[in-house]
């Protein structure tokens, strides 16, 4: 029986290891995918760039699903309520896609990076309503801090007020609310399915809007195609890998690695862009950080019930 659990032990601890390296390596490539965008800036729309990465991203995401996840093409289709929740997602994704990236290039780097964290906050303000989730003083007050973080980076009311710092904060709560939708489908349903679904219908979305809005142009040259190619993989790799991640262990655990984006694009903000933010950042960025991180240890004592 010892060694059973200590086997068991084991397998738990290189779960957890190999995790961490999926979710650090993942969050690498989403701001390398950032660090694109930015230093291509508004030579293209963002639109375009919003096509490129789910364009591309697609490549990643139908190889992960087909060999990683092993997915058979008879999966069984969607319900009525189940196609209305993914293309819900789809949207909710694409308007975070583009306050995101327009924020990457109004915004310092690391200014947009730090305001979308507040992401899980969002999410638990939203499970209250949309899942009928019971948000205890703990999780209440992690949603405070974090508003509070989040209020005191963007000054409102003050002459460092800029209007694009509500950017990031819209990507924030675009991804919060697919993070909180695909919380309604039901277990039976694969996860890989709902990837593929969102991931189709925020590219046909992004596709449709370029076209009626005419905010395309042409590529000028291969070395542009060849970051926008890079920018779209390395997104859709770095996602399939926190997904990867939060499948291998308790997503508690992990989730306060997911932080570490923070001193990476700080890092890439200065050694690409020659910025450094962190007089504007602080302290607001500890109520953020102390947020999500409460956050996700009430949810893990609460799985753990």
């Amino acid at each position: 029986m010892n060694k059973i659990n200590k086997d068991l032990a084991k397998t738990r601890k290189g779960s957890l290891a190999k995790a961490i390296l999926f979710i650090l390596f993942g969050i690498f490539l989403l701001d390398i995918m950032g660090v694109i965008i930015k230093y291509m800036g508004e030579q293209y729309s963002v639109l375009q760039y919003a096509v490129a990465r789910n364009a591309f991203g697609l490549i990643p995401v139908l190889a992960f699903l087909f060999y990683s996840f092993g997915l058979k093409m008879k999966t069984g289709s969607f319900c009525l309520r189940e196609k209305v929740i993914s293309i819900g997602r789809g949207f909710c994704i694409f308007f975070a896609q583009i306050c995101f990236y327009l924020a990457i290039i109004k915004l310092e780097y690391a200014t947009a990076a730090t305001l979308a964290f507040a992401s899980p906050i969002f999410l638990t303000a939203l499970s209250v309503p949309i899942l009928g989730n019971k948000v205890g003083p703990w999780r209440w007050s992690a949603v405070a801090a974090g508003f509070f973080g989040v209020l005191i980076i963007i000054r409102p009311g003050s002459d460092m007020f800029r209007p694009e710092a509500f950017l990031p904060l819209g990507a924030a709560f675009g991804y919060a609310m697919a993070a909180v939708l695909v919380k309604l489908f039901p277990p039976k349903v694969h996860t890989a399915k709902i990837q593929l679904y969102a991931q189709m219908t925020t590219l046909l979305a992004t596709i449709f809007v370029t076209l009626i809005t005419a905010s395309f142009s042409a590529i000028e040259s291969v070395s542009d195609l060849f970051l926008l190619a890079l920018m779209g993989i390395s997104g859709g790799i770095g996602v399939i890998l926190l997904i990867s991640g939060y499948r291998l262990t308790e997503p508690s655990l992990i989730a306060p690695f997911e932080y570490f984006a923070l001193p990476i694009s700080f890092a890439l903000g200065w050694i690409f862009f020659m910025e450094w933010p962190f007089d504007k950042l602080f302290p607001g960025i500890l109520g953020i950080v102390l947020g999500g991180i409460i956050i996700a240890w009430r949810e893990g004592r609460k799985n753990a019930k």
